[in-house]
C-alpha cells in the first residue's frame, strides 16, 4: 500500500523500521498520549493482514515524519486509526496524513466508518480531529490504565454519508464534474 499527497508518501512498514517507530513511541512528547508497543507486537502487526503499520515519509527523500497503525475490520468496513504519530511537529503533516488515510478508508476501501480513540488532555489531536469533521461520539471512562492512571477515551468518527459530503462541500461545481 502507498499513499500520496503533495508533500508525503505513506508506506507499509519494513521490521528495518521498527527501531525508528519505537523511539517515536517512547519519545516524550509522544508518550502520554499512545501505547506503546514492543518490537515483537510490531512485528506481528506487519505480517497481520487486518492491521497496516504505516511509515509517513516526505516525498522530496526518505526522511520519515511519523508512522500510524491501523486495524481493518473488513467485514463491518471499519477504518481503526489506533495511533499516529507525528515527529515533526508544527508543519502540518498530521493534518495532512489524516486526509489521505480518510480518503483510503473511504474512497479506496469503501469502508462504512473511520474512527479513533483519544485521551482527553492531547489538545492537538482533538483540534484535529474536530477540525476534520469527526463527530465526538462519547467517553470510555477510566477505560484504559497507565503509568498515569486510569485514563479516558474520547471515541471519533466520521461515517461514509459524511465524509462524502464535506468532500462535495469543499470542492467547486466545476471540480465535482
Amino acid at each position: 500500500m502507498m499513499l500520496e499527497t503533495e508533500r508525503l508518501a505513506i508506506v507499509e512498514a519494513a521490521e528495518s523500521d521498527i527501531g525508528w517507530i519505537i523511539a517515536q513511541e517512547n519519545d516524550e512528547e509522544n508518550r502520554k498520549f499512545i501505547w506503546v508497543g514492543t518490537y515483537e507486537e510490531h512485528l506481528a502487526e506487519i505480517a497481520d493482514p487486518g492491521h497496516r503499520l504505516l511509515v509517513i515519509r516526505r516525498k522530496d527523500g526518505v526522511e520519515r515524519v511519523g508512522y500510524a497503525l491501523v486495524h481493518l475490520d473488513f467485514k463491518s468496513e471499519r477504518f481503526e486509526l489506533r495511533r499516529i504519530v507525528i515527529a515533526q511537529k508544527g508543519r502540518r503533516y498530521g493534518r495532512e496524513s489524516m486526509e489521505a488515510l480518510m480518503k483510503y478508508a473511504f474512497e479506496t476501501l469503501k469502508f462504512n466508518r473511520f474512527w479513533l480513540d483519544v485521551y482527553p488532555d492531547n489538545a492537538v489531536g482533538i483540534k484535529l480531529y474536530e477540525s476534520l469533521g469527526l463527530h465526538r461520539d462519547g467517553v470510555l471512562r477510566q477505560n484504559f490504565k497507565s503509568e498515569r492512571g486510569y485514563l479516558d477515551q474520547i471515541i471519533y468518527s466520521m461515517l461514509k454519508e459524511e465524509y462524502f459530503h464535506s468532500v462535495s462541500e469543499r470542492t467547486s461545481p466545476e471540480e465535482r464534474r
